[in-house]
């Protein structure tokens, strides 16, 4: 039995020297248990030492224990401490006979408040910037998910992408034939068929109507206050919307914030009640640039356009790239940079400069009346017969075709 005895015990916990980092003020419990061979007479007594001063003998608990078969015994010895001081940090010991473990407690920094603070002003940051975003580039982003992979309306039987509905009033006039159309047709493309005609006359859609609605993709209605005096706006806008809903395809109404703040027809609150039927624009102030977010979300509502070889807009403005006094900030163009088309006139022989020269005899036959003489030399060669040296010799061979390079404006008020 002495033999058994003097066998040194085995530690099983720890199974290593230990270093543990804790905060202040952490409770912690420090196990320590061995395992040896003998009776229980061969029990050791375990020591704990902390930076190389012993504690007392009641800083520990104590447990033993039989194992599987009799000469197997077990101790664990437990030490309890309370982390409150810097004091109570250190190095540790356990000591069973010849067997030693050590424990190393070190002080850790508390996480404060500051880094969870930090992280979520970030993700409120990141918030914010993608509300940006989507904001301000959500409609250029469905504009080219739309033009990507949008539905294509070809092929359909239609002759133009929309039908505009406008009253006769010349504000109306003006928006519609110097702004929307414009815009529309020569940046983007589109055919618009016009039309200042009442479109439900007697609260019914003339045959007109129906006709031309169905040759476009797309019925647009500038909804302003002279459009609502009309007959069937006042008296029956709500039969007359279901019409236009059996018509056309979400039609779209355009009113103005100048306006839409004042009007208080009861088709405002219709169509703000109908919003998943119709498409309700407001025109602002800042609507006029190419960029605004009116143009963008009328193109949204408007087919999805494909842009063919040739393809053009509105054929007036076709061969002048666009250059339409109206539609332009700088007109220099207009400016006299010589003739544009030398053989389809006189030529430049018989203009000269704007002031400063007579205007040419006209030339004609016996019934033409003689255009009177501008200068006193020009009057002396009349009287005297003399010939003129205008050579007149090539006239049969030049080009007396339509001029194609200027832009005509049409209009009923005559």
């Amino acid at each position: 039995m002495a033999d058994l005895c003097s066998v040194p015990p085995e530690i099983l916990v720890p199974a290593a020297n230990e270093t543990l980092d804790l905060v202040l003020g952490s409770r912690v419990e420090l196990n320590c248990t061995v395992r040896w061979a003998g009776t229980e007479r061969c029990q050791p007594i375990p020591a704990w030492s902390k930076d190389g001063q012993w504690l007392g003998s009641g800083s520990s608990q104590d447990t033993a224990w039989s194992g599987q078969n009799s000469s197997e015994q077990l101790l664990a010895s437990v030490l309890q401490l309370n982390l409150t001081h810097d004091a109570d940090f250190g190095v540790f010991a356990c000591w069973i006979s010849n067997a030693t473990a050590t424990f190393t407690l070190q002080r850790a920094e508390a996480a404060g408040h500051v880094p969870a603070v930090l992280a979520a002003l970030l993700v409120l940051v990141l918030l914010v910037l993608l509300a940006v975003l989507y904001v301000r580039c959500r409609l250029n982003v469905l504009l080219w998910y739309r033009d990507r992979y949008g539905e294509l309306e070809i092929n359909d039987g239609k002759l133009y992408d929309a039908y505009i509905s406008h009253a006769t009033a010349p504000d109306d006039r003006k928006f519609v034939h110097f702004i929307v159309k414009p815009q529309l047709e020569n940046r983007h493309g589109y055919k618009l068929f016009l039309d200042e005609q009442n479109i439900l006359p007697n609260s019914e859609p003339s045959a007109d109507l129906i006709m031309n609605v169905s040759r476009c993709r797309r019925l647009i209605v500038v909804l302003s206050v002279a459009y609502l005096e009309q007959e069937w706006c006042n008296s029956s806008f709500r039969e007359g919307l279901w019409r236009l809903l059996e018509l056309s395809r979400k039609p779209i109404f355009i009113v103005f914030e100048s306006q839409y703040r004042e009007i208080t027809h009861p088709a405002i609150t219709l169509l703000k009640q109908h919003r998943s039927a119709v498409t309700l624009l407001v025109w602002r102030a800042g609507s006029m640039t190419p960029s605004s977010d009116f143009w963008k979300e009328l193109c949204l509502a408007l087919p999805r356009k494909v842009s063919f070889p040739g393809s053009v807009g509105d054929p007036q403005t076709q061969l002048q790239e666009d250059k339409d006094p109206m539609l332009i900030l700088h007109s220099s163009y207009l400016d006299s940079v010589g003739d544009l088309d030398p053989d389809g006139d006189l030529g430049t022989g018989l203009r000269g400069r704007v002031f400063g020269s007579p205007p040419p005899p006209r030339l004609g036959g016996r019934s033409a009346p003689r255009a009177p003489a501008a200068g006193g030399m020009e009057e002396a060669q009349l009287r005297d017969g003399q010939r003129s040296e205008l050579d007149v010799s090539d006239l049969g061979s030049r080009n007396y075709g339509a001029r194609t390079d200027f832009y005509c404006l049409v209009t009923d008020d005559i």
